[in-house]
């Protein structure tokens, strides 16, 4: 039998503890449990089994009258491994943290709700049930041929979720649903009716953004934590030339949080994703549809893609052991400080501010503004050293990738290519990192109103998204499926309107087309552009899966 992950790497930098129990398993929050020695450490419990019917026991069938139709037998057995669709949960108590320390959350529903997603987000990333039906008309059909399953839990309503009015709120969020979609006939406010068959896919579970559920806990008066070091929004506007930033303050990709104190607070420090200073979540549905035309082709009216240098997507990847994260491409001249979290043991040493939600509770954050690399024997990535402008001349001179992207020659050329990139209203240029570490190139694009949506007409979607690639720094190459499936999982959970995300490799890239294949993108058609004969690959959301993890 695999063994469990015991350890779980959340995608603000929150960790969790999972530790088997009675019954189910403990799942306790590193980051909120202050105080070691407590008896009682911060986290919740929950029940997990799972349940074979009667046919998988026939000796313990009992013998039924003639005529007496026979009751379907469920046999419960503690969990040990994921099955396709056999296994319940509920959490059964929370074990909040101090009141010294925190306050109460603001909403009860939203820290359930919280607590039920960290719990799935373990739970679907254990090792995957086989996909194959066994029943009476398959039984004789070889495993190969076999009908396939959607792997999915059953929400149960016990313990906690017995909450007046709490499953039907958990429903409305999207994290669990059920088949029976009717009002029901019973008139009682909290009747189990309609409400007890409850579920939840790995394939739904991967397509709810994590910013709807993820958020920190607000600390109590006096203690020495702020609750983001960094803004959630653009600063407010001043007077003068340059109502965005004051004249006192570098820019805020640059700047690093100062005078914080690391009590092992559940909370990110960057200004990604998951930044909040109200400790609230951090979601925003899409915006109401508004149209406009672009060289005669109409289209919604697109949102502000990210800042420069903000973080718009990190997730833990198990195989890999390191976070990847995603940025808004700069032109700063300074290199753009990651303050993500990170794998690392020594965060500094793959970067220029250690992120607080990477470092041990018991160790100070002083002086962590500094972006002064560690002294000693420790060296930084050199990658880490270098602005998104040197990146690109560095990645773009390299002979594998002028192949395909032809933009080699002086700093001015990959100067003007950001630049020109940063200002075209469909599109927006992004870095890929692993750990912090700057490791590629991504151009994120609307498809109707790109050069790709005059070939495809009507093929393509208000909401299509797609992707032009490259790997710049070698010894990250090979985790292709990794970070291909992460940009699609993001652009997923970013508009649900978004029906499939898709690529135009030129055609003598047959590797990279194969690859994609394996990582679900299937190769449509070819598209006869100007300057290359693409392939055009396509990844449907109708057949998106999950992440490589």
């Amino acid at each position: 039998m695999a063994p469990l992950s015991n350890i779980v790497h959340l995608p603000d930098g929150q960790n969790l503890t999972v530790i088997p129990v009675f019954g189910g398993f403990f799942f306790k929050s590193n980051d909120l449990s202050i105080h070691s020695n407590s008896p009682f450490p911060a986290g919740w419990t929950v029940i997990l089994q799972s349940e074979d019917d009667s046919t998988a026991h026939p000796e313990t069938n009992d013998v039924h009258l003639s005529g007496v139709p026979k009751e379907k037998q469920r046999h419960i057995h503690p969990f040990r491994l994921p099955t396709l669709h056999n296994d319940n949960i509920f959490i059964s108590s929370i074990s909040n943290p101090s009141s010294s320390d925190f306050k109460a959350p603001t909403s009860p529903t939203r820290q359930i709700a919280m607590m039920l997603w960290a719990t799935l987000y373990w739970y679907f990333q254990q090792p995957e049930p086989s996909p194959y039906l066994t029943n009476a008309a398959s039984k004789n059909t070889p495993d190969e041929g076999k009908p396939k399953g959607e792997w999915r839990i059953n929400v149960k309503r016990e313990g906690v979720f017995r909450g007046r009015n709490l499953i039907q709120k958990l429903e409305r969020m999207g994290l669990i649903t059920s088949e029976d979609s009717s009002v029901g006939i019973n008139p009682e406010e909290n009747t189990p009716d309609g409400w007890s068959e409850m579920f939840i896919s790995r394939r739904t579970y991967w397509q709810l953004s994590a910013r709807l559920f993820l958020f920190t806990l607000s600390p109590t008066n006096g203690a020495a934590f702020p609750g983001s070091p960094y803004g959630s929004r653009p600063s407010s506007p001043v007077r003068g030339p340059d109502r965005n930033h004051s004249s006192n303050k570098r820019d805020s990709a640059e700047q690093g949080p100062t005078q914080v104190t690391n009590l092992g607070l559940w909370t990110p420090s960057s200004s990604g994703p998951f930044s909040s200073g109200s400790h609230l979540p951090t979601y925003f549905p899409p915006t109401p549809l508004q149209y406009t035309m672009t060289s005669g082709v109409r289209h919604p009216i697109r949102p502000k893609p990210p800042r420069q240098g903000e973080i718009f997507y990190t997730r833990y990847v198990p195989s890999v052991g390191q976070y990847l994260s995603f940025r808004t491409a700069s032109l700063s001249p300074k290199p753009v400080t990651y303050a993500g979290p990170s794998s690392s043991i020594n965060p500094q040493a793959h970067q220029q501010t250690p992120s607080l939600s990477s470092l041990p509770a018991h160790v100070a954050a002083t002086s962590i503004s500094d972006p002064a690399p560690p002294s000693g024997s420790l060296e930084m990535h050199d990658a880490s050293m270098m602005t998104d402008v040197q990146l690109l001349h560095r990645w773009m001179n390299l002979p594998r990738v002028s192949k395909f992207w032809g933009c080699s020659g002086p700093i001015s050329i990959q100067e003007e290519f950001i630049t020109r990139n940063l200002t075209t209203r469909h599109s927006f240029p992004a870095i890929g990192l692993w750990d912090g570490i700057p490791f590629g190139y991504f151009e994120i694009y609307w498809v109707k109103e790109d050069v790709l949506g005059n070939f495809l007409g009507s093929e393509a979607g208000d909401f299509d998204r797609g992707f032009h690639v490259l790997v710049g720094e070698d010894e990250f190459r090979g985790r292709l499926k990794s970070w291909i499936t992460s940009l699609a999982h993001w652009a997923f959970m970013e508009d649900c309107r978004t029906s499939a995300v898709v690529l135009e490799p030129r055609v003598d890239n047959d590797q990279f087309i194969s690859t994609l294949g394996e990582a679900g993108f299937l190769k449509e058609r070819e598209i006869t552009f100007p300057h290359k004969q693409s392939a055009l690959v396509k990844l449907r959301r109708v057949n998106f899966e999950a992440p490589v993890l």
